[in-house]
């Protein structure tokens, strides 16, 4: 879809949650973006397409998630996800859709925060330099999934880059712990989940070898600080047809 008067109409659903306000605002604010309607999650889809809607960003639940982008994705719409959710196999069936509508793009967005964009791209860049890696995620205890998308795609990439090193098991000599002390196991790295009273949401990505350390930690004290990265995302998602998973991607890096 693209709406008639060239400027790009964007509507959000899950627009009464934190984060959807935050985007409504965002939007409506921007020189160049037009918000075409702003529906709760319980809201009827159709509304989008009686707008004339270019892009919806859909800010839900992760119960949700998956059913909401599929059909928005059958209706035409391209769509911006910013709710966690998203495993392998949810995005295997969301390409297996998108292959029955070729000109439609779908942006899935563990994190909007261009400082952890950075964060996750530098912690991949560094992985196959160190023998040791530990993620570490923090974020406000009314958060429902944990660890966070945003700490399990860190953790993923970091993976990624030891395995493509050829890098072995990372050594740990614990015989015995109580259940969670050494975190959740993504793709054999740690990821401990802290949530308290006062936090938004910050990783600390931690290296370690012979001698040495390295710490990368990014940090978001408002949700505003989410919002360049969710217009850029709205802005770009219409030229990139398919499913792209992770917000760096729409980066030049």
């Amino acid at each position: 879809m693209t709406s008639q008067a060239g400027t790009l109409r964007v509507g959000v659903l899950g627009a009464h949650g934190r984060m959807g306000t935050e985007a409504t605002r965002a939007i409506d604010a921007s020189d160049d973006l037009e918000l075409s309607a702003a529906l709760g999650s319980a809201d009827d889809l159709s509304e989008f397409e009686r707008t004339d809607t270019d892009v919806v960003v859909e800010l839900t639940v992760p119960t949700a998630t998956e059913d909401n982008v599929t059909s928005l994705v059958g209706r035409g719409f391209n769509v911006v996800v910013g709710t966690s959710g998203w495993d392998d196999a949810a995005q295997d069936r969301l390409r297996a859709g998108l292959a029955d509508h070729p000109d439609v793009g779908v942006l899935i967005a563990p994190n909007f925060s261009i400082s952890a964009v950075l964060a996750m791209d530098f912690a991949a860049r560094a992985a196959k330099y160190f023998e040791s890696a530990e993620v570490i995620e923090l974020h406000q205890p009314t958060k429902v999934d944990a660890p966070s998308g945003t700490a399990v795609h860190t953790a993923s990439g970091i993976a990624a880059a030891r395995k493509t090193a050829g890098l072995p098991d990372m050594p740990d000599g614990t015989e015995h712990s109580l259940d969670g002390a050494r975190g959740a196991n993504v793709d054999g790295v740690r990821v401990h989940s802290v949530r308290m009273r006062g936090l938004v949401a910050h990783e600390e990505i931690v290296f370690g070898d012979a001698g040495q350390q390295l710490k990368i930690t990014t940090d978001s004290f408002d949700r505003g600080s989410f919002m360049p990265g969710v217009l850029h995302a709205a802005r770009t998602v219409p030229g990139r047809p398919g499913l792209t998973v992770g917000l760096e991607n729409y980066l030049d890096l």
